[in-house]
């Protein structure tokens, strides 16, 4: 008979997999973001799930488990999908709406993973074990935030009607210039 620590530990496996696949993902998401802002944003993450990989394998070892990874179904098939919509708009002016909406599908899916995991180990009696899995849900909200930010923001709205090219790169930039020298008047 299977029991609620039996399941935690299944699951716990499967976001430490989650996280291995991500750390691989994050530096190609970084390297198609033509946005700066957003390839730092990918770069900033991919050390907190560098992090949180050796943060589940001290999980584990309050579980008094060794760290295993089962894969993790649900974020090979993210991942994918990213990489799909990656390859079909690059080189447009939505690639970065583009990576944005595939790293948040991965964020929402890791916020569910955690929060449930952090209400488990609690009711498991590892405070401990919550505060660390807490602490990782947080930081997967704020990378949410971050994205949402992002996607929000005004230099991303050339995704909206004009086709990406170095002309159009140089006119957000002489945009943005001249929004910074306008904000110090």
């Amino acid at each position: 008979m299977k029991l609620l620590k039996d399941l935690f530990l299944e699951e716990l496996a499967d976001i430490y997999d989650a996280e291995q696949r991500i750390v691989k993902a994050l530096p190609k998401l970084a390297q198609g973001a033509t946005c700066t802002k957003l390839k730092d944003a990918f770069l900033a993450h991919l050390k907190e799930s560098e992090g949180h990989v050796t943060k589940l394998e001290r999980v584990f070892e309050l579980f008094g488990e060794t760290a295993k990874g089962k894969t993790c179904e649900a974020t090979v098939g993210l991942l994918k999908e990213g990489d799909q919509l990656a390859a079909d708009f690059k080189g447009s002016a939505a690639i970065n709406a583009a990576l944005i909406s595939a790293a948040q599908r991965v964020e929402h899916y890791e916020m569910a993973a955690y929060g449930t995991l952090h209400e488990w180990a609690g009711l498991l009696g590892h405070p401990e074990a919550a505060g660390i899995l807490k602490t990782i849900l947080h930081e997967e909200r704020a990378a949410n935030e971050t994205l949402k930010t992002l996607a929000r923001a005004k230099y991303n709205e050339e995704a909206l009607h004009e086709p990406w090219s170095k002309e159009s790169e140089a006119r957000k930039a002489e945009s943005l210039r001249e929004d910074r020298a306008s904000s110090l008047v």
